[in-house]
């Protein structure tokens, strides 16, 4: 069987070390080489995963031509993704990008013509979570009916108080981090809204099976000398009916750890019941018209190759099968017209259109 050859670019989101990690444990997979302007921003992979120096790059174009990647994995700030997508594209290889799509749907779109002849596939991590996987699978069976609503509540304590493995940051440290950090940049494309209304929007045009929304009405909160939100609530209009969309970078908790109140993840309502999937919990909660009383149902076990954005990705390449679901472009730029279309509604503090 084929191993497939993995190299690691751009060290800006600390999602990059998660993703090694799974490249690193897949018995089919080989990191031949890590990129990054910064030598010292791939010290800890370079460590955690045993990489030697002839490895480590800092010039992406000599990175690809001498370790002769199959796939990329793209982290640099949401700001730079069609940068760096159009400058490996042109290497003819496939690229993973961590979340969120783009900055904007310009650069989404410049990031879909760059890769028409090969693949781009867009990785947001809570597609991978069983609870959500478990929704859509019901929804998929009919369920709950036609879904109607969509309402998400997520985020974290913010951005900058974990590192990659969930490693926790202390607080004073953290907070020292924010003046120099591209997370809080307007111009990195830094913010809360940025960073989790892709999640949403994403997950919830899966789960509307890829309707979108006519008009789009946002309002966020900046304090504090900020550049950029720490909260965002998004009113999105469909055909039938209001949905919600919150995020939030200061919540009381982590989710990883203890599920703050509100609870991260969905709430998603149907013309025959409804669904709660919230983030990192092992049941659902559920009722329908058959059982009305709100009922707990265990999550499915996801197996193989579904389970995790590297063993899914390299399935379909070694078997041709399409990308589905959030990680596909197509399904992706949805979201992306959704969270442009609220950045300009917090932005003239009015409702949109949906931007085409």
């Amino acid at each position: 069987m084929k191993t497939w050859r993995i190299a690691g670019i751009n060290f800006d989101h600390m999602h990059m070390g998660d993703l090694l990690r799974l490249a690193h444990d897949h018995p089919q997979a080989e990191i031949v080489a890590l990129c990054d302007a910064d030598p010292a921003r791939m010290r800890t992979a370079k460590q955690n995963f045993a990489i030697p120096d002839s490895a480590i790059y800092t010039d992406i174009d000599r990175c690809i031509a001498e370790a002769k990647p199959d796939l990329v994995i793209l982290c640099p700030a949401t700001a730079h993704h069609a940068d760096f997508v159009e400058q490996v594209a042109k290497h003819d290889v496939a690229i993973l990008v961590e979340k969120p799509f783009a900055a904007s749907l310009a650069e989404a779109d410049r990031m879909i013509a760059a890769t028409r002849d090969s693949l781009l596939v867009i990785n947001w991590p809570l597609a991978w979570y069983p609870p959500h996987i478990t929704t859509k699978r019901l929804i998929d069976e009919g369920a709950i009916g036609e879904v109607i609503e969509v309402h998400y509540y997520d985020g974290n304590r913010g951005p900058l108080y974990h590192r990659a493995d969930k490693i926790e940051v202390e607080q004073d440290a953290a907070l020292a981090e924010k003046a120099g950090s591209w997370w809080y940049s307007k111009a990195a494309g830094g913010g809360s809204l940025l960073d989790y209304l892709g999640y949403g929007v994403t997950l919830g045009t899966w789960f509307l099976d890829g309707r979108a929304p006519i008009e789009i009405t946002t309002t966020i909160d900046t304090r504090d000398g900020l550049e950029v939100d720490e909260h965002s609530v998004t009113v999105a209009r469909y055909a039938t009916g209001l949905s919600k969309f919150e995020t939030r970078w200061g919540a009381f908790s982590d989710p990883w750890l203890t599920q703050p109140q509100p609870k991260c993840g969905f709430v998603v309502v149907g013309t025959e019941g409804t669904i709660a999937s919230y983030d990192y919990e092992t049941t659902i909660s559920m009722q329908t018209r058959v059982r009305p009383g709100i009922h707990t149902v265990p999550v499915d076990t996801i197996a193989a190759p579904y389970r995790n954005p590297i063993e899914y990705v390299l399935h379909c390449m070694e078997t041709g099968e399409a990308i589905k679901g959030p990680l596909d472009p197509k399904l992706s730029r949805i979201g992306q017209q959704i969270v442009d279309s609220a950045m300009l509604s917090a932005s003239e503090k009015r409702t949109v259109r949906l931007l085409p």
